[in-house]
């Protein structure tokens, strides 16, 4: 079934967290929704701006609603980490189930001020919005933030744009960083269980999950993360498998059996990440 973040965190209370990953080609798609499948979870497909625009709007959205309306598991389209309105109003008007808006650079009023008008607009049509407090270091597709410029997340400053704009999710900086995968993120844990009881129904969301630990993924579980992003690790591991598939490639090779193995590790990295995702 095709839903949006609302509708996944509630089908998963209790459950654990849902995976949102990144994706980044047309050919890892139908690899993500098995994955999901053969562990029997929801799974939230993320893309870029940029990825959305490179594939289509329309393709994109139209198989991914395909794909969900045969699957046995619930699935959301969500465009990650966009600072421009109208083009998130272009994804929703064409079908994503879910947007965020990132204002997350911006002075907490304007960010407060841009997301409403995201909201209102989203929410009219039944699509799920994530809002950023805080700033997340690091660079991943669509992200480019000196870990200098990253900041954690203000308890006060959370609770405050949480009411005032009606997001449905909200991304937190506790630790983490995008594009993280040489070194492991330190998660300021205080940090997250105060932020947790001051957002109550808040669906928190935990990005650059690629650079966390099993340990401490299991932990953001049970301490109260809704939904967690993963994106670099897919990326870096498609094109470390295509390296190996391709230099050996003649005219007449079928392009499935050079993409076919990376798509069976996207299968399985997501099989990997979902299940730590449990409770």
């Amino acid at each position: 079934m095709y839903k949006n973040l609302i509708e996944l965190f509630k089908e998963n209370e209790g459950k654990g967290a849902v995976g949102a990953f990144n994706l980044h080609c047309f050919e890892m798609l139908p690899a993500m929704i098995k994955a999901a499948e053969e562990i029997n979870v929801p799974i939230i497909i993320q893309t870029s701006l940029g990825t959305a625009e490179y594939i289509g709007f329309e393709p994109l959205i139209a198989a991914v609603k395909a794909l969900a309306e045969k699957s046995t598991v619930s699935v959301a389209l969500h465009m990650d980490h966009c600072k421009d309105i109208e083009k998130l109003k272009k994804a929703i008007d064409c079908g994503y189930s879910s947007v965020m808006y990132d204002g997350s650079s911006l002075p907490i009023e304007e960010n407060i001020k841009n997301t409403k008008e995201v909201v209102a607009y989203a929410h009219e049509r039944g699509v799920s919005v994530e809002g950023e407090v805080g700033s997340i270091g690091g660079a991943e597709e669509g992200v480019v933030v000196a870990k200098d410029d990253a900041m954690y997340t203000k308890p006060e400053d959370a609770l405050y744009f949480a009411t005032e704009t009606g997001v449905d999710a909200l991304a937190v900086s506790i630790g983490t960083t995008h594009g993280q995968y040489k070194s492991k993120a330190k998660i300021n844990y205080e940090l997250l269980i105060e932020l947790k009881a001051k957002l109550g129904d808040t669906g928190l969301v935990l990005h650059g999950g690629t650079g966390v630990s099993d340990e401490d993924m299991k932990r953001c579980v049970r301490e109260g993360m809704k939904k967690i992003n993963v994106g670099t690790e897919l990326n870096k591991s498609y094109i470390e498998v295509v390296n190996t598939t391709f230099p050996d490639a003649t005219p007449l090779t079928s392009l499935r059996n050079l993409l076919g193995p990376a798509n069976e590790k996207i299968k399985d990295i997501i099989i990997d990440k979902a299940t730590l995702f449990k409770m």
